[in-house]
């Protein structure tokens, strides 16, 4: 083995000039307390230019008094018209402290440039300290409670009341659905095949009202319904299903239905029949009726920032507010987020348009049916920080720029552009984006559970987005997902994230897509881009590179660190990843160092040739998982691959094989410091030292507010030692068996599942198609993944030789095919 020198894994190169071009800008590992001085430059509050100025709202005040604190305002708005006409008089700082107890709100808060605060003179609304202050989106009944039947009871509600939630004592009970609510279950809390049978539809005497939830077909989400009725047959007749980017059927198990009358049997269900003014509500054990706290929901949005970039609303803060009984918004999940698989509603309890310098500090969002905070279109240095998100219906914080400034948008999977339509200028087209905002110390968990294509942190067409210090864990999908390229300079730092893709699949605790213009383009070659004068290309959107450093990781259904299509410009350094492993999908100058990869590997899926991809100086526990691999890349080296016990390095020609390149990589014991405690520090004899491994910090990820930290899980460890089974293993039969002159086999394991986008291990994968064969004339191609036989599905190989032998020698015969994740049909004459 030669004697060539590691790279100095204590630098990490982030900036995409010196990488396209070789400059020797790097960017330092970051110590634990770095506060980004680019981010937050300007955007503290300045000492105050005059007296401070208090105001106070109490619940026992009165909007004619002048808001002193023996005589405080009553009301919000009463608050903000002070504000406003203090601001005209004064320099200084306002403070809006707010006193304990719950504001029920009967119409959304709506902050506008009129009530902005300046950098001098900052505008803060507060709950006073030592006291509990909600916002309700919601109003609190008072129910006469008589028996109905079977334990349930009844109750008269005011004429026109309307409700998607009830809340008894806090808590949000169930909608009456069928199959009752099941904590344990794997899927939606209960799923039925039979959910919408005809046979159970005949027990519903009128169903108009509710709702179908499904999965995806292929667990990419979910998708909702409402029914409008059933038809002169008795048919169910219902409205929906477009809440998915990837149309496609709903799931034939995974479903049920609620807000069906007949379907309230147990206990914690309710249902309001509208018609009558009459809830009706089985209480569980034990619950006092006649001294609950019952409280419905009305409003879908609590507080709204409402500005424009020439108009902002600046300097306003929220602090220490709780934010409850928001509406559900499943149904209104139109908005397709360019090329990703999401689709969106743009809105959410705390909604931002239009703002400068806005903080929301130390809230807590409880249980509420949609969005909790949405930062829509123009938004600069927005701060969120010490916030804890708990069981909201959809997204927890969502970044979401306008379509408008996006060059070359497509909304479609399928959508392609030609060549020469392509927008060669790089970067937005407008300023109508959120950027330079910072998500900071906080606690997000249990969001998704309506909306299960959702995230605790989504981004989208964003730019220089910071996600620090947050501990996510109990989602359906992603922790955090970022949909696009556009336009990138995202950092994710110090995060803890894990148990998630709980409901789902082919997904990762961190998920990123990159179908921006360039991908898939008609007229280009994208194997042959690099080099060239079309090297730019993926990162004409994607202008700043995405940093994921530092942070702790866990999917135990999927991947740790998913970048799927087309994900570019990335650097993920100083990871600890503790199951699934890091999976790269085609895409370009990604580069890898400094990680631990515990229990597995990198998962290299369909690269382009010369993507420029790095894979250096990590710590890898398996060999590594191709799929679809013909050319690996730029450097794939100085790893070592952990072999626990082998005391003496060897060359990891495992690794070699697989790479074509991994010249200096070992195979030896990595010499963790603590492995069974979650230290994957290395001791300083370990032989990952030589190959250039820097230690890093593992005591501090996720959430450090001591209020927060203290109710804050931390993943499951895995064992000390050896690797644990891998969820990403099959037993399905790797058989390869000759069809029609091709070799085919199984598709086998989540990899391929993903690298093919099939609907789950399902069909029948082309190895190879020699020429003049049947498959060949008929124009299958190697790669191509066989799903359907004249209709019939083709779930494996015994399928397809099964339905070939019935029709026959001779017969022609249609074949459903899946090619680069686009379904077609080839039809084939059978020998």
């Amino acid at each position: 083995m030669d004697t060539l020198k590691p790279p100095n894994s204590n630098k990490f190169t982030m900036n995409r000039r010196s990488f396209l071009y070789g400059s020797t800008t790097t960017l330092m590992a970051s110590p634990l307390s770095r506060v980004r001085a680019d981010l937050l430059a300007g955007s503290a509050p300045a000492a105050s230019a005059g007296p401070v100025i208090n105001l106070f709202v109490s619940l026992e005040g009165d909007d004619s008094n002048p808001g002193t604190i023996d005589r405080p305002l009553r009301t919000l708005k009463a608050a903000q018209t002070s504000v406003r006409a203090l601001h005209k008089g004064s320099t200084g700082a306002i403070t809006v402290y707010l006193r304990q107890g719950t504001h029920y709100l009967d119409q959304t808060v709506i902050f506008t440039a009129e009530d902005s605060g300046e950098q001098q003179a900052p505008v803060l609304y507060e709950s006073y300290p030592g006291e509990r202050v909600t916002f309700s989106g919601g109003t609190r009944l008072n129910p006469r409670w008589r028996p109905y039947r079977n334990g349930i009871f009844q109750s008269e509600v005011p004429p026109g009341t309307r409700t998607d939630q009830l809340f008894v004592n806090g808590r949000r009970q169930i909608l009456a659905r069928y199959p009752n609510y099941d904590p344990q279950a794997k899927y939606l809390n209960g799923w039925a095949s039979d959910a919408i049978s005809s046979e159970r539809v005949s027990t519903w005497s009128n169903p108009k009202g509710g709702y179908i939830h499904a999965l995806h077909q292929y667990l990419w989400g979910g998708l909702h319904f409402h029914i409008t009725g059933k038809d002169v047959q008795g048919n169910l007749t219902y409205e929906g299903g477009w809440q998915n980017n990837r149309p496609k059927p709903i799931h034939e198990k995974y479903r049920f239905v609620e807000n069906i009358f007949e379907e309230l049997d147990a206990p914690g269900e309710w249902f309001l029949d509208e018609t009558k003014n009459t809830l009706y509500f089985y209480p569980p054990v034990g619950i006092d009726l006649n001294n609950a706290i019952v409280e419905t929901v009305r409003l879908k949005h609590l507080v709204e920032f409402h500005g424009s970039e020439s108009k902002p609303v600046k300097w306003i803060t929220l602090k220490g507010f709780i934010f409850q009984h928001s509406a559900r918004t499943f149904m209104e999940t139109r908005d397709p987020l360019l090329r990703s698989d999401w689709r969106i509603y743009r809105g959410g309890a705390v909604f931002l348009n239009g703002t400068e310098d806005c903080h929301i500090d130390a809230c807590f969002f409880d249980q509420l049916g949609g969005n909790c905070i949405f930062v829509n279109h123009y938004n600069r240095r927005t701060h969120i920080s010490r916030c804890h998100i708990a069981e909201a219906g959809a997204n927890g914080v969502s970044f979401v720029g306008d379509r408008a400034s996006v060059r070359n948008p497509l909304d479609n999977y399928d959508d392609r552009l030609v060549v020469n339509q392509l927008d060669m200028k790089s970067g937005p087209l407008t300023r109508n984006y959120p950027s330079d905002c910072l998500v900071e110390d906080s606690l997000i968990y249990q969001t998704g559970r309506v909306e299960k294509q959702s995230a605790p942190v989504e981004i989208s067409m964003s730019m220089s987005i910071t996600v620090r210090h947050v501990s996510i864990y109990d989602v359906p999908r992603a922790g955090i997902n970022i949909g696009d390229g556009c336009w990138g300079g995202h950092r994710i730092e110090y995060c803890d994230v894990f148990d998630t893709v709980k409901e789902t699949g082919d997904h990762g605790s961190f998920n990123s897509w990159g179908r921006d213009r360039w991908w898939g383009t008609k007229g280009i070659d994208l194997d042959k881009m690099l080099p060239g004068e079309q090297a730019n290309l993926p990162v004409l959107d994607a202008i700043e590179p995405n940093i994921l450093s530092n942070s702790r990781w866990r999917c135990d259904h999927g991947w740790d660190i998913d970048l799927d299509d087309g994900s570019s410009n990335y650097r993920i350094h100083n990871n600890l990843c503790l199951n699934g492993g890091l999976k790269l999908r085609e895409g370009f100058y990604r580069i890898c160092e400094n990680n631990v990869l515990v229990n597995n590997s990198l998962h290299a899926h369909v690269w382009f040739n010369d993507s420029h991809d790095v894979f250096r100086s990590n710590i890898v526990c398996t060999p590594y998982r191709p799929i679809g691999m013909r050319k690996w890349t730029q450097q794939i080296d100085f790893n070592l691959l952990n072999e626990h016990g082998q005391s003496t390095p060897i060359p990891a020609k495992v690794l070699q094989e697989s790479s074509g390149d991994d010249t200096h990589s070992l195979v030896a014991d990595a010499r963790f410091i603590d492995a069974a405690a979650g230290d994957y520090r290395v001791k300083l004899d370990s032989p990952a030292i030589t190959l250039g491994f820097v230690n890093f910090d593992m005591r501090n990820f996720g959430v450090q507010v001591p209020e927060l930290k203290a109710i804050a899980r931390t993943p499951e460890l895995p064992p000390a030692t050896g690797p644990e089974a891998v969820t990403l293993e099959s037993s399905r039969s790797r058989t390869i068996v000759v069809w029609q002159g091709t070799k085919v086999r199984n598709i086998v394991g989540l990899g391929e599942v993903s690298a093919a986008g099939t609907p789950g291990e399902s069909g029948v994968i082309v190895l190879d198609v020699p020429a003049g064969s049947p498959a060949g004339t008929a124009g299958l191609t190697a790669g191509d993944v066989i799903l359907g036989f004249n209709n019939k599905p083709v779930k494996d190989t015994q399928d397809l030789l099964r339905y070939t032998r019935e029709a026959g020698h001779g017969s022609r015969t249609s074949i459903a095919i899946l090619r680069y994740q686009q379904q077609s049909t080839v039809s084939i004459a059978l020998e």
